[in-house]
């Protein structure tokens, strides 16, 4: 009990210092189990259009200064910038463009929470849930991307160390954008902020991008060329997607949490195969100097395995090899 009163009071102190300076913060929490199976146009194309069309501005305004850094700076302040929602990230949730999802808090994984167990979400409500390179991310991710990748690519230049511009990263997660103010520490948080540093790398650096040379090059007499467009599956994978990349929740949260998560495995039946990452391995090695907490026994193919009765999971297993029919919440 002492445990939990102290977790409350922490969290209270917290989570007023996080709404103080948020109050005009978009929701940062997003529910991509929900309406899961559902299919949601993707929005690679539209969404690289668009950044594409910034950086082009950027690159047009800017060509006759050679300083790489004022240039990767002018990027970051016009796609991304110390607001309290990216440029980028406002224009997906407004221009119309871009096919998005919305889950009502009292129909989300987060309803019947009491407020002092998800404070922000409470005050917020959650974010929009878009396709990205055939995945479902949280449009709050793309702010990670820009913003936070920033922040990472500062720490990177100047220690010379991905991991050590990481654990700055997780101190982060963990206080005032994470587990401090929603309750959740994100490890699909600290997956967008690393390829936000990444791309910030490849505007300059070949293959950061595997194959892919620099998206701008350096031409004397002529000043900076975008030579080669920006692609946002490039970075874009099932490490994003919190239903896949699951969150770690606090002392507050992680009992009713697994009680929801429990309460969702009808749904996980009905098909498997849009809860499973084929290339877990590899991107488990990918990021493992992020600090990422290890939530796999709480993913659904793994927790709902220990409740559901002995005879379903044979009929499973006899009659479709284990594997559920194929991903359909995508067009």
């Amino acid at each position: 009990m002492s445990i939990k009163i102290s977790a409350l009071r922490r969290s209270i102190v917290i989570s007023a210092a996080a709404l103080a300076f948020c109050a005009q913060a978009p929701a940062s929490e997003t529910d991509q189990f929900h309406r899961r199976a559902e299919p949601l146009t993707d929005s690679t194309e539209a969404l690289n259009k668009k950044t594409n069309e910034m950086i082009a501005a950027i690159v047009a305004e800017r060509r006759n200064n050679p300083r790489q850094q004022l240039m990767a700076k002018a990027i970051y302040r016009e796609l991304g910038g110390i607001r309290m929602v990216d440029p980028l990230e406002r224009w997906l949730i407004d221009s119309g463009d871009i096919a998005t999802r919305e889950v009502p808090r009292d129909e989300s994984i987060y309803a019947d929470m009491p407020i002092w167990s998800i404070r922000t979400v409470t005050l917020f409500g959650l974010g929009q849930t878009l396709s990205v390179n055939d995945q479902l991310i949280g449009s709050d991710k793309i702010s990670h991307f820009l913003s936070q990748g920033w922040k990472f690519y500062k720490r990177y230049q100047k220690s010379g160390s991905e991991a050590s511009a990481a654990k700055r990263g997780v101190t982060t997660e963990r206080a005032i954008f994470g587990a401090g103010s929603t309750g959740s520490f994100s490890n699909a948080d600290l997956v967008a902020n690393f390829e936000g540093y990444r791309f910030y790398r490849s505007l300059f650096e070949d293959g950061v991008i595997d194959g892919k040379p620099a998206i701008l090059r350096w031409e004397t007499g002529v000043g900076w060329v975008m030579q080669r467009q920006f692609d946002w599956a490039d970075h874009v994978n099932p490490y994003w997607d919190e239903a896949l990349n699951m969150n770690s929740y606090d002392a507050l949260l992680r009992g009713r949490m697994h009680k929801k998560l429990v309460s969702l495995c009808p749904q996980y039946w009905q098909d498997p195969a849009i809860y499973r990452i084929e290339n877990e391995a590899e991107l488990r090695g990918r990021y493992a100097h992020l600090g990422m907490r290890d939530t796999r026994d709480t993913r659904l193919d793994t927790l709902c395995l220990a409740h559901l009765p002995e005879p379903t999971i044979e009929t499973l297993v006899a009659t479709n090899d284990g594997r559920g029919p194929s991903n359909r919440h995508l067009n």
